[in-house]
């Protein structure tokens, strides 16, 4: 199938887990929340959304094959000094799962990556991910219920901690919504991660440190 990616870029991992590891981010168009238009928002599933998805960009594409893709891929990762465990790539969006099929995840194995995916878990996975990470968005259906991370923005009015907590997944994390409200919003997700020690506190440190 083919596949429309906004970019394709070389960074660290900014927030979940994986803070701090070097990344392959291949950000794909399209979102099934929100289309990704300003003039959109109020009227979206999801109203928060801080990352622009929307279209294909200078380093993005389009392209009409898995493999095509996997060399894009490929090619943004710096060769120096690699071993075989370094290679990592996150594909996200907008929503990924609207486009990353089994063929995409194959061929970036057969190029050596680990692969990992950021969702709003509102679609099934394809097969063979390494690493699932799911962002549940208030009012929108959840059909992957379980991974290796959940990572959930916080606060969502009808999407509480509690709803999430017997869910299948290996790590829990709360990560403050930016915006106006940040600094209240990140006082509230410490508060609530130190009386329930279960959950870890998820930063955007990609944003304090100036990252793409």
């Amino acid at each position: 199938m083919p596949y429309t990616v906004k970019e394709i870029f070389f960074t660290l991992q900014g927030e979940g887990m994986h803070a701090g590891r070097p990344a392959v981010f291949c950000r794909f168009a399209g979102c099934n929340l929100w289309s990704g238009r300003e003039e959109d928002r109020a009227n979206a599933v999801c109203t928060f959304c801080d990352t622009d998805f929307f279209g294909v960009g200078a380093d993005g594409g389009r392209f009409r094959t898995a493999q095509e893709l996997a060399a894009a891929v490929e090619a943004a990762w710096p060769t120096a000094h690699e071993t075989a465990e370094t290679r990592y790539v996150v594909c996200t969006g907008g929503e990924p799962l609207l486009q990353l099929d089994d063929a995409a995840v194959d061929a970036l194995h057969a190029r050596g990556f680990t692969v990992a995916v950021e969702s709003n878990g509102t679609m099934a996975a394809p097969r063979g991910l390494d690493w699932i990470c799911v962002s549940p968005k208030a009012g929108a259906p959840l059909e992957l219920r379980a991974g290796d991370e959940l990572k959930l923005v916080y606060p969502q009015a009808g999407a509480e901690p509690e709803q999430f907590s017997h869910l299948g997944f290996q790590h829990l994390l709360l990560q403050p919504m930016d915006g106006p409200h940040r600094e209240a919003n990140t006082a509230a997700a410490v508060a609530y991660c130190l009386a329930h020690p279960r959950w870890r506190l998820s930063l955007q440190t990609h944003k304090l440190l100036g990252l793409r």
